[in-house]
């Protein structure tokens, strides 16, 4: 436990590839940008196999909407881009576990493998609060790895949130 609300465990047995680390690398770049804008940093990329489709960090301070996190922001650009809500074929590198409305869109646009980098046992709905990801009554469940690079993601997020006391 990084502190009483990061957690930087990972609960994944499976190998990282790669190119998980290079797009975990580019979502820890975006979040260090959300920091550097006053805004909760984390950051998401969302790739088919070598082809970026979308990526952002949160905007919920400078968008004035509690719905711009990262997730949601990338789930958009990426459907309007691709013409559909079926994000198919896809992976989300995120790098703090997604809350509950970010897990209710990824299930909602049919993106079938998220790895995230930090837990968050407040609000994370992957794994640690609760897993909408793999919720066996819902009609899509994803392949979730966690723990990629946590340690990065944990301190970039530690740095914010001290220079905010």
């Amino acid at each position: 436990m990084v502190n009483s609300r990061l957690s930087i465990s990972s609960r994944s047995t499976l190998e990282y590839s790669d190119d998980d680390r290079v797009w975990m690398r580019r979502a820890l770049e975006l979040a260090k940008v959300a920091a550097s804008t006053e805004e909760v940093p984390v950051g998401a990329v969302l790739v088919r196999g070598p082809e970026v489709l979308a990526e952002a960090h949160n905007r919920t301070v400078v968008d004035t909407d509690s719905t711009s996190h990262a997730e949601l922001l990338t789930i958009r650009s990426a459907s309007i881009d691709q013409g559909d809500w079926r994000l198919l074929g896809t992976t989300l590198y995120v790098t703090l576990e997604p809350c509950a409305m970010c897990a209710g869109a990824i299930v909602l646009s049919r993106i079938p493998r998220v790895v995230y980098a930090a837990s968050d046992p407040r609000a994370g709905m992957a794994g640690s609060l609760g897993n909408l990801l793999q919720e066996p009554r819902l009609n899509h469940r994803c392949e979730v790895m966690s723990g990629l690079l946590a340690e990065e993601s944990a301190e970039i997020l530690r740095a914010f949130f001290q220079d905010l006391r």
